[in-house]
């Protein structure tokens, strides 16, 4: 019997090589196509709706790098009037002439733009009601306030035209348009006004007490809506943050408070003249101007 030799090999001859050379290439060369075969030979639904195909590869975010705005001072007659005046202009607030009633803009008219407009930016006390500064609003830039007039005057049969905005005034170049820009407020009457010199701000300390009781939510209805009287104490309105006028109608009880705000009373329009307000947001505008007042 011939002893085994465990250090010699199981290829003998050149042709074995060969082959087993050719099996170390091809073996996994065939495995590998195999299983990419298994992997990629499932069947796809061709009816897959394009709208989830989009939703599935569509980036996590988008960066938005700014809103388009109507640059400082360039606000027109109409979206001035959608902010501020009507406000006063569309229920006809302390004897304000309704955004569209000919009759009642007819003698406005007749006294010229000028004077319309100087009434407007300085306030002007009349024999029917009072108009604020500015509406109340002492942000506005004299020219703003000057298209407001006009936006309201031509709603009652003035045929005036609005000065120009400043960039185009200074022939700049006029921004790109946003894709998603804001549309301005729908066309409303515009208000010409006449009232007391006190602004519509509140003073500091005032701020702050109403900052830190009232939501902002109050704040945001109070600076859209309310401003326009209880800034300036229109109408014998108790003034923002005045502690003693506050007092009395404080001591009624919020329900009191809460149902002459959304109902009305006296001088006092229903919401404040703003209709589209909602109960929630009338009633966080009052404990707003309470927790200034306390």
């Amino acid at each position: 019997m011939t002893d085994h030799d465990p250090h010699s090999s199981a290829i003998k001859t050149p042709k074995q090589l060969i082959v087993v050379v050719l099996l170390a290439f091809l073996v996994p060369i065939t495995v590998m196509l195999l299983l990419s075969q298994l992997f990629t030979s499932g069947t796809h639904d061709k009816k897959e709706d394009p709208q989830r195909v989009i939703d599935r590869i569509k980036p996590i975010g988008t960066v938005v790098i700014a809103e388009a705005s109507p640059a400082s001072g360039n606000m027109t007659g109409q979206q001035v009037f959608g902010q501020v005046c009507k406000t006063c202009h569309e229920p006809g607030i302390a004897g304000a002439p309704k955004a569209g009633d000919k009759s009642a803009w007819a003698p406005r008219i007749a006294e010229g733009e000028a004077t319309l407009v100087s009434h407007a930016i300085n306030g002007f006390q009349g024999k029917t009601g009072v108009m604020p500064p500015k509406g109340g609003n002492p942000s506005l830039t004299d020219d703003e306030v000057h298209r407001a007039v006009v936006y309201m005057a031509d709603q009652s049969g003035a045929n005036w035209k609005e000065p120009a905005p400043m960039q185009t005034a200074a022939a700049a170049p006029a921004p790109a348009p946003a894709a998603a820009a804001t549309p301005a407020p729908a066309p409303a009457p515009t208000a010409v006004a006449s009232a007391s010199n006190v602004p519509s701000q509140p003073a500091a300390g005032a701020t702050s007490a109403a900052s830190a009781g009232g939501s902002a939510e109050g704040k945001g209805v109070y600076d859209e809506t309310c401003h326009v009287c209880h800034g300036t104490g229109l109408l014998g309105s108790p003034k923002f943050g005045d502690k003693a006028a506050w007092a009395p109608r404080i001591a009624t009880g919020m329900p009191a408070l809460y149902n002459a705000a959304l109902h009305g009373l006296k001088a006092m329009p229903p919401k404040g003249g703003n209709a589209s307000l909602t109960d929630a947001q009338v009633k966080a505008a009052v404990d707003y101007m309470v927790a200034a007042a306390k």
